[in-house]
């Protein structure tokens, strides 16, 4: 979904040469990337931010409220850092750069697709220096969720980027007990993927963004 029509050609021959892949429809803005949403039900949408009428921030939190499954690919030029955050908190699962390769982009698309969810290391960036920017303290981790002491350990290491066999090897437990952890974190805290675990680790102080 881009307003800008030589870029939506572009996305559109990418995705539509590769295999596996298929381009089930496109929009030139936010109303018409929420209706299409709703109508072809796609399993990713790539989502750009700036667009005439509803931008792609208001896009994304109106697609994820509504019927069917569809994920959220941000694409973004990095000249509009201030949406970042609001763009996860609408419930993005990452992040397209519009000069990175294609192949990135394609792995990218699959990956969100697959049902992960991925930061690019500007982003993480931007979203560092969003809760670094932040004067008031962070709230607790509500104890009325349950999480145990492990689960918040879990957390605090997704906060800080590491996979799952990286928070295993940490931890020195099982890749597959790392992932039930996480797993676990998903029910309890609501959380739809990877992101906003991310994303709840900043909001509840458990990792401390460096100025």
């Amino acid at each position: 979904m881009d307003d800008q029509p030589l870029v939506r050609a572009g996305l559109r021959v990418l995705i539509a040469d590769s295999p596996g892949l298929t381009v089930a429809g496109e929009a030139t803005c936010g109303e018409d990337a929420v209706r299409l949403a709703a109508d072809l039900r796609p399993d990713v949408i790539v989502m750009d931010i700036r667009m005439p009428g509803m931008d792609g921030i208001e896009a994304t939190g109106a697609i994820i409220r509504g019927p069917g499954a569809a994920r959220v690919l941000i694409l973004t030029t990095f000249d509009d850092d201030a949406y970042v955050y609001g763009a996860l908190r609408a419930g993005a699962s990452g992040f397209l750069v519009k000069d990175m390769d294609l192949d990135e982009i394609l792995t990218a698309i699959r990956v969100v697709a697959g049902g992960e969810a991925l930061l690019a290391p500007r982003v993480t960036r931007r979203l560092i220096e969003e809760f670094a920017a932040r004067p008031e303290p962070a709230p607790p981790l509500p104890a009325a969720r349950g999480i145990t002491e492990r689960e918040r350990e879990v957390l605090t290491l997704v906060g800080g980027g590491l996979s799952n066999h990286e928070i295993a090897d940490r931890l020195v437990i099982s890749p597959a007990t790392a992932k039930a952890h996480v797993g676990r974190l998903f029910t309890k805290l609501g959380a739809r993927d990877r992101v906003q675990l991310v994303i709840m680790a900043y909001e509840y102080g458990l990792v401390a963004p460096s100025r």
